[in-house]
């Protein structure tokens, strides 16, 4: 499946063009929710099956990112329903260098899809991930879990594929 021709906003302020990513390999995850600091997350959220793990999942990423480029993947988002100051918050503080991408609209989720919940009067993404090569999703993970080991999943997932990047 390709990608929708949507534009998404990134923390860093770029305009990304989901169906215009350029060559190689991305990795796109979705999560429902980063937390802050001092602010409560949506009631009963310690219940909902697959809440919780957003910062884990982002530092594993941040912490296997040398090694996705190395094996060949040219670029990693992470996309939430989340605005991107908000996200920028997530950004700076956990030292992220990749950008997050914001769908406050629920467009990519409309466009393919893809699963949702709602949680404190909010729709959002449940947590999945998308491998998209030239375009096309080559791969998608779902469900994700544990959320705090899945960039290792996807190094080695993207390893064992080799392929053209």
């Amino acid at each position: 499946m390709r990608l929708p021709a949507l534009t998404l906003t990134s923390t860093d302020g770029e305009q990304v063009a989901l169906d215009r990513l350029g060559a190689g390999r991305t990795v796109l995850y979705l999560y429902p929710l980063t937390g802050r600091p001092g602010v409560d997350l949506p009631e009963g959220w310690d219940a909902i099956p697959g809440a919780r793990g957003c910062t884990p999942e982002a530092c594993g990423f941040r912490d296997h990112f040398a090694e996705l480029l190395a094996a060949g993947v040219r670029r990693v988002y992470g996309v939430s329903t989340q605005p991107s100051d908000y996200q920028r918050e997530v950004v700076d503080r956990l030292n992220l260098p990749f950008a997050m991408l914001a769908d406050p609209g629920l467009s990519l989720a409309a466009a393919l899809s893809l699963p949702t919940f709602e949680a404190g009067g909010q729709v959002l993404l449940k947590r999945l991930t998308m491998i998209v090569r030239d375009g096309t999703v080559e791969h998608v993970f779902y469900p994700v879990f544990p959320p705090d080991k899945h960039a290792a999943q996807v190094l080695a997932w993207v390893r064992e594929a080799g392929g053209p990047r």
